[in-house]
Order: structure tokens, then sequence, then C-alpha cells
């Protein structure tokens, strides 16, 4: 293990660096999961893809550690940090999705993090809990149906869809899906609430 960690640093070309994250990530071991980490400030696009694709096969073992690692510097990390979360969709990340969808600088951050606010594991939050946040989640998306920026919105729109296989919330979100395409201008949002409905 020691080994693989080393071979990272060890990397002089940026396909060397590929090659020993994937063998890192190759092995599924919790114990590589800082390193996987530290690749997404590498400024190694290829490399972060593969470490954030190990991350999510590691799965909820990783996300205490994803949550304790967000940086806030660099923009990149915490790109792949939010996309990650969002793929393992473990719904201790809620707040960190929440805060992301409405407040980062960068819109393809804001994005996945919208995106993932609607596939969170529900199920793994005690019932009481599990209400609480899914209107967390819900009351996010709904704000953000209303953002400048349309790519935001039809993030928002596959955010709820995603969530609208919930019982609880799937009259809200109807009735702002109907909403939406009566007074969206952008025909790309307006098409996929036509196609979230038609699911």
């Amino acid at each position: 293990m020691d080994e693989l960690i080393r071979a990272i640093s060890a990397a002089e070309t940026p396909s060397q660096m590929v090659t020993a994250v994937k063998n890192l990530a190759a092995v599924r071991d919790p114990l590589a999961i800082p390193t996987l980490i530290a690749v997404f400030g590498y400024n190694n696009p290829e490399a972060a893809i593969v470490a954030a694709a190990g991350l999510t096969e590691l799965g909820e073992i990783a996300v205490p550690q994803l949550l304790d690692q967000i940086d806030d510097y660099n923009y990149g990390a915490r790109a792949y940090s939010i996309r990650t979360l969002a793929a393992i969709a473990d719904p201790r990340a809620l707040d960190i999705l929440i805060t992301t969808t409405l407040t980062d600088f960068a819109p393809s951050v804001r994005r996945a993090a919208a995106k993932g606010l609607g596939k969170l594991q529900w199920h793994k939050l005690e019932i009481s809990e599990a209400e609480i946040a899914i209107n967390q989640a819900l009351e996010t998306l709904l704000f953000i149906c209303e953002d400048t920026d349309w790519s935001i919105r039809y993030a928002a729109i596959v955010g709820l869809q995603a969530l609208a296989k919930i019982a609880i919330v799937q009259a809200s979100i109807s009735a702002k899906f109907k909403l939406i395409l009566t007074n969206d201008t952008e025909k790309a949002v307006r098409a996929r609430v036509q196609l979230a409905l038609g699911q």
C-alpha cells in the first residue's frame, strides 16, 4: 500500500500520475482515501477523474474524509469533491450540497451539487430526519429554479425529477414544473421539464 501511495508523489509526468492513481484506486482500500482526495488538487484532470471513480467505488466510507477535506481555495479540487459526494449520494453530504448549490461561484460545481441533491439515499436516515432533509433539498432546488443562469435551472429540474420519486414532494414538484413550462423563457429548460414529466 505504501508503495502505491509513494508512486503518486514520485510520478514525473501526467501519464505516470494517471497510472499510479489507477493502481492505487484498483486496490479499493480505505487507506487510499486521503491520497485519492489529494489528487484532486494536482491539476491533472485525467488523474482526478480516476481518483473520483475510485472514491465513488469505495462509497460511504469515503464520505467523512471528503467532507473534511473540501478545498475552499482550489476550485478544481472542490469541484471533484462535490461531484464525488454527489455520486456517492450519502445523505451526510446534504448540507455541503445545499450550500454549494446556492453559493458556489462556479456554475459547473453548482450544477453537480443540484443534481446530487435529488439523488441522495434518504433511506439511510431515520424517517423524521429524512422528511426534514428531503424538504430542505426540495426548498433549495425550487429556489434555484429561478436562477438567472439557465444551466442552473436545468440542473434544478434534473434534481427535482430524481426527488419526485418520493411521494411527499411529488405534488410540489409537479406544480413547479407546470409553472416553468408556462413562464421559463429558455427552450432547453422547458424541454427538460417535458422530459421529466414524460417519465
